[in-house]
């Protein structure tokens, strides 16, 4: 997917030379249009910007970046991939004080950012992978930050989206005659919403902005998001485990990278862990459920078990022990007939949304500053043994 990327990237840049060699006039805007309609929505569904960190990704020549900073005393980082239309960009507004033109790639921006109050992007998002792209995304916002983008839904040939993630061309057309080849994730809003909330992000509203001329089957859709201040946990299921899965286990791993989370085929987003076997210790289940599920090793030793946690679903007393696993072996992968695999490095900042009840309970007793809400459980701190030396 990233040779995808290069090639629409060498396109964008071989159509910012072009309108650099045709002095292409570049007039003020006096607001946003996200759409191809001109009495579409404009900047009154940002909000208040008044000295906040916002970021324009794909800002192209700067216009849209520079208005907000103008009519709106916004901080404002203007990025893009294009290195000659950031060229455009400086020529034309590189004097406007708050306002930064950034040549960079989207992704590797926004992981080495200060995270931003809002950050929007007009017919940007879709040139990127979303699997690569919306994890930065969910991370580089505040909490409670906001997002407002635009996509293509529609072609002007009346080529409507896909329903799987994959690319597919699109023609770039040149003022003066010519056209370039880019490439494009052209998405339902279904799996576009989809995809915003697999990676933390919450869909407010979406808004349909149509071509105004009658043989013009362009159509695009507006998208009013935000990262959740807080994330609630999701629910487990009420019915009775076997006799001898009452007792479970689930495992903190904390690396450079974040916290270790996978994905359920249910939906749910938890930590490694799983039920005790009949005759194993605690420490012995966290390290053998993190090999079966996924991949990594560990030694007994090297488990810190944190304590109990019980409550009740129905009639039925669930007890769960969380531990932290401080060493381990090897990378995360997913692992044969494992029902919990896509394994990912979460930033403590920037959790998913959908974590599952029991991992949300661990996670707040392991940290209680976690910005997480669940239903409540007793938990019982578990007393490390004392050496000889402690008496």
């Amino acid at each position: 997917m990233r040779d995808i990327e290069h090639q629409t990237r060498r396109a964008w840049n071989a159509y910012g030379t072009h309108h650099l060699r045709r002095g292409t006039p570049l007039p003020e805007v006096d607001r946003i249009t996200w759409g191809p309609a001109v009495d579409g929505p404009g900047d009154e569904i940002l909000g208040e910007l008044k000295g906040l960190r916002v970021l324009d990704l794909g800002c192209g020549p700067g216009r849209h970046a520079a208005h907000l900073v103008r009519a709106h005393g916004a901080q404002v980082d203007g990025v893009d991939a294009s290195r000659s239309q950031i060229e455009r960009a400086r020529a034309h507004c590189s004097d406007v004080p708050g306002l930064r033109l950034i040549h960079a790639d989207a992704v590797e921006h926004l992981s080495a950012a200060a995270p931003y109050d809002v950050i929007l992007s007009l017919s940007t998002i879709h040139f990127i992978d979303p699997h690569r792209l919306l994890p930065a995304l969910a991370a580089a916002l505040k909490p409670g930050g906001r997002l407002y983008f635009t996509v293509l839904h529609t072609d002007s040939d009346g080529h409507g989206p896909a329903s799987g993630v994959t690319p597919r061309p699109e023609t770039l057309r040149l003022a003066g005659g010519g056209d370039l080849t880019v490439h494009m994730w052209v998405l339902t809003a279904e799996l576009w919403e989809d995809l915003l909330v697999q990676y933390g992000l919450r869909v407010r509203s979406i808004t349909v902005l149509d071509a105004p001329k009658e043989h013009n089957h362009a159509s695009y859709r507006l998208f009013q998001a935000h990262r959740p201040a807080r994330i609630t946990a999701r629910p487990r299921t009420a019915k009775p485990p076997v006799a001898r899965a009452a007792v479970g286990v689930g495992a903190v791993l904390l690396g450079p990278r974040g916290l270790l989370l996978g994905r359920h085929r249910l939906g749910t987003r938890e930590l490694p862990g799983g039920t005790v076997e009949p005759g194993e210790s605690l420490r012995e289940t966290v390290v053998r459920e993190l090999a079966e599920e996924t991949g990594l090793h560990a030694d007994p030793a090297d488990v810190r078990l944190l304590g109990m946690l019980h409550d009740q679903v129905g009639e039925v007393v669930r007890i769960t022990f969380g531990a932290l696993v401080t060493r381990w072996r090897g990378e995360p992968a997913d692992q044969p007939g494992e029902s919990v695999g896509d394994w990912r490095w979460w930033p403590l900042d920037a959790l998913p949304p959908d974590l599952f009840e029991c991992s949300a309970q661990i996670l707040t007793a392991w940290r209680p500053d976690l910005p997480i809400d669940h239903p409540p459980a007793r938990f019982v701190p578990v007393a490390e043994p004392r050496t000889p030396a402690q008496g």
